[in-house]
């Protein structure tokens, strides 16, 4: 049983991996990045997320390595506080409270003692960066409020602060004004660019600042794609800066590669630039990375890049400018028109994710499975062009069928409206277009809903609009010779007093349908489509139907615009109206979120919980999941997310649900008729040789030091010898041959038979014999005296 009291709300994914730079540990294998008010730790060989750090009361805001011991990590968050972890092992070190909101952290190698923070004191809009002093004590919670002043009037954005060569100076970026603080000095230069006042220089802007790791070099992007190189920026006369130009949008981030012989940049178009010796004409591409590129991070060892990305990703990047691994959280959307759905086969969240995309997002493991190219068109990153909209969707028969509506408009009178059905494929484990319907109504549709009945051989599909009415779709045979191909096609077509069709819903058992025309809600009988009933309660225009399920399955509830819950009792046609405020309700938990909760969600549980007390008796079968305007997922669950993280072999089994790559094709057939004649092999009697590093001549030739072992000469026939050991048994049919060629050989091996039995006597005296009363069989007894013959008298001389 589950204590009540360790229910909890938990954040469960869908934050934000692209809100700050990702940073790379020291020898690249692991990537640090902010996700909500979590710092995540991944693998950058496998993607898989293996630490939480947890800890921070609000939105963390800046990670970075602790320069001085490179397995520990600075975080800091709007909660005031810079926090030192052990990412190796997941744990919290230190808290230092600075007692301000913090918005960026930076660390430098010289100042040991001391981190950079960017805060806001007087007005929101200024903004200022800080040195604090980190105090050393052996308390784990410090406070920090020795401040120092060190630049004014900056950008809030960590990519408008850089520090240059070896730390000698800070540069900041804010408008049209370059503002560059040097430390030994203690002086401020600032530089200025032409305002948008004259139309020439209208986005003179600057958007991000980096600097040369080893050189007095600046690198600025601007709002108009260009980027410029300052130098000799000590001397506010003597200044200079060259040009370089590509993007035709404005420059999202830059960095300089750790040697500084290249410079990465990245924008809109979704390209990461390398110019390679900061010049024009030597630059390499590396394109079509899905999203515009928000950040850009190059690891300690300079092996490996890193990108940020809109659509909520990282693409980690070999130096050869190679996309190596893709971290990729909930793709955020403006708007979330499908709402939230499950996957009836995965189990997995599905929503509208990228332009013209349905998302498979993993509730278990807090990243996307995969996504479904619903539109099937070319997206084009153009503000002022009206797109296709994905608006509805729904699943039906176990996951079989899934329903899309996609619509354009221009104008009131030119909508474009297309319904498409899919097929789900166990061959390629997807999801195949199998029928295309145009203007299915003509005016929006505003619900789709299928007949999940177990009794209804023929799936059925129903959808309401806009235009008054709502149709019903049936499976059939699509006129194909071969009488194998099936399609989709109107069956029949209902409406009631011309009223806009709202919402549809089925029964459990499929034989009712409920239809809701603006406050009016209709029942009709799914096998002849006769309408039974209405229900003409003025409640409010009608926005969501269900069905009640299992005992509860003769109630019909509906939601109004008017925060009103109508409830029905189809056997005695009763109605309860009452708002979710007032009458008593079975479960309250105030306060679950700083912000809005748009949607909200129960998943089927795969193990059922058992929660006693009746507060919690809703949570036993299926665990209720509900997304905020930042789109954080957010669950009521026992266990935190640190606690969640499966193991490596667990985290393999949730994969085998996506679908199947091109490399299945060519090494998936041929792994299964290996893994085929392995099982053979295991369930046949015959006695396989032991692998080859269980051989103990071998394992003490590669564990120990080659300065102690003997000369390769002496060791070579010993241990070919042991390494063609697995040669002699080959297969079953095979086995008959060579038991005659030992039954030939009795004679020869008479002695050492002797002797094995004598010693086999002698051990069955001791008090272990109990371990070996089962009686060896001839192939076991054949096996053994092959490995009495290997010589490991060499092993004496080490």
């Amino acid at each position: 049983m589950v204590e009540e009291e360790s229910v909890r709300v938990v954040r469960c994914g869908g934050s934000e991996l692209n809100f700050r730079r990702a940073v790379f540990s020291a020898d690249s294998k692991y990537i640090f990045c902010v996700s909500g008010d979590f710092v995540k730790v991944h693998s950058t060989a496998t993607e898989e997320c293996v630490h939480i750090l947890q800890g921070h009361r609000n939105l963390v805001t800046g990670i970075q390595l602790n320069p001085n011991n490179h397995l520990q990590l600075y975080s800091c968050s709007f909660d005031g506080t810079v926090k030192l972890w052990d990412y190796v092992d997941g744990i919290l070190i230190k808290t230092f409270v600075v007692g301000l909101k913090l918005h960026a952290l930076f660390t430098l190698p010289s100042a040991e003692d001391s981190v950079f923070v960017i805060i806001n004191k007087e007005k929101p809009d200024v903004f200022q960066l800080v040195s604090v002093k980190l105090p050393k004590s052996s308390s784990q919670e410090i406070e920090a409020k020795e401040l120092s002043f060190v630049l004014d009037y900056i950008n809030q954005s960590p990519k408008c602060i850089a520090f240059g060569n070896e730390g000698e100076y800070v540069a900041a970026v804010r408008d049209f004004y370059l503002s560059v603080y040097f430390f030994k000095k203690k002086t401020t230069s600032r530089f200025t660019l032409s305002s948008s006042r004259n139309k020439k220089h209208a986005k003179n802007n600057f958007t991000c600042v980096a600097c040369h790791p080893k050189e007095d070099c600046i690198a600025t992007g601007h709002k108009d794609g260009k980027i410029r190189l300052w130098r000799n920026f000590d001397d506010d006369k003597k200044y200079t800066y060259t040009c370089l130009h590509w993007h035709h949008d404005m420059v999202m981030d830059l960095a300089f590669s750790v040697t500084g012989t290249s410079l990465l940049s990245g924008g809109r178009e979704s390209v990461l630039v390398e110019w390679r010796d900061a010049t024009e004409k030597n630059k390499e591409f590396l394109p079509r990375l899905g999203a515009t590129i928000e950040h850009i991070s190059v690891s300690p060892a300079g092996d490996l890049f890193c990108t940020s990305h809109s659509d909520n990703k990282i693409i980690v990047i070999h130096r050869n400018l190679e996309a190596s691994a893709v971290i990729q959280g909930l793709v955020k959307d403006s708007n979330i028109f499908t709402g939230l759905m499950v996957d009836p086969r995965t189990k997995a969240l599905v929503l509208n994710g990228k332009p013209g995309h349905l998302q498979f997002y993993s509730l278990q493991h807090d990243k996307q499975l995969y996504n479904l190219d619903i539109i099937q068109q070319e997206y084009i990153n153009d503000y002022g062009l009206i797109q296709i909209e994905l608006t509805k969707a729904a699943f039906g028969c176990y996951g079989n069928w899934l329903a899309t509506v996609e619509q354009r408009q221009e104008k009131e009178t030119e909508l474009e409206l297309q319904m498409k059905l899919w097929m789900y494929n166990k061959k390629t484990q997807g999801f195949v277009l199998n029928t295309k319907v145009n203007m299915p109504h003509e005016d929006h549709i505003t619900a789709l809903c299928f007949c999940n009945a177990e009794k209804f051989e023929n799936p059925t599909l129903v959808t309401s609009s806009k235009d008054g009415h709502f149709k019903v779709w049936i499976l059939t045979d699509d006129s194909d010779i071969y009488k194998k191909a099936v399609g989709w096609t109107c069956d029949f077509v209902g409406s009631y007093h011309k009223y806009q069709a709202t919402n549809c819903c089925f029964s459990e058992d499929g034989s009712l349908l409920a239809v809701s025309f603006e406050e009016i809600v209709t029942i009709w009988d799914s096998e002849t489509w006769e309408l039974k009933c209405t229900f003409c309660q003025r409640a409010g225009k009608i926005r969501h139907l269900c069905f009640g399920r299992l005992t509860c399955s003769k109630y019909l509830l509906g939601a109004t615009e008017n925060g009103i819950l109508c409830c029905w009792n189809l056997l005695s046609c009763a109605l309860f109206v009452f708002k979710p405020s007032e009458p008593r309700p079975l479960y309250i938990q105030k306060n679950i979120s700083r912000e809005e909760v748009q949607w909200g969600v129960f998943v089927p549980r795969d193990v059922p919980e058992s929660f006693t007390s009746e507060a919690y008796q809703w949570l036993n079968r299926s665990q209720f999941y509900f997304l905020t305007k930042s789109q954080s997922l957010l669950t009521f669950s026992t266990k935190s997310p640190e606690e969640k993280l499966t193991p490596t072999s667990k985290q393999l089994l949730a994969e085998e649900s996506l679908p199947t790559t091109p490399f299945y094709f060519i090494l998936g057939k041929h792994r299964e008729q290996q893994d085929e004649k392995i099982n053979e092999a295991f369930e046949s009697e015959l006695v396989q040789l032991p692998l080859t590093e269980n051989i103990p001549a071998i394992s003490e030739l590669l564990h120990t030091p080659a300065h102690v072992l003997p000369s390769a000469s002496f060791l070579c026939s010993k241990f070919v010898s042991s390494l063609l050991l697995s040669k002699e048994t080959k297969s079953g049919e095979e086995i008959p041959e060579d038991v005659d060629m030992e039954e030939g050989k009795e004679s020869d091996d008479s002695d050492e038979e002797n002797d094995f039995t004598e010693k086999i006597q002698d051990t069955n005296n001791t008090d272990l014999g109990e371990d070996l009363l089962h009686q060896l069989s001839k192939s076991e007894e054949k096996e053994l005296r092959k490995f009495r013959k290997v010589d490991y008298s060499w092993i004496t001389v080490l």
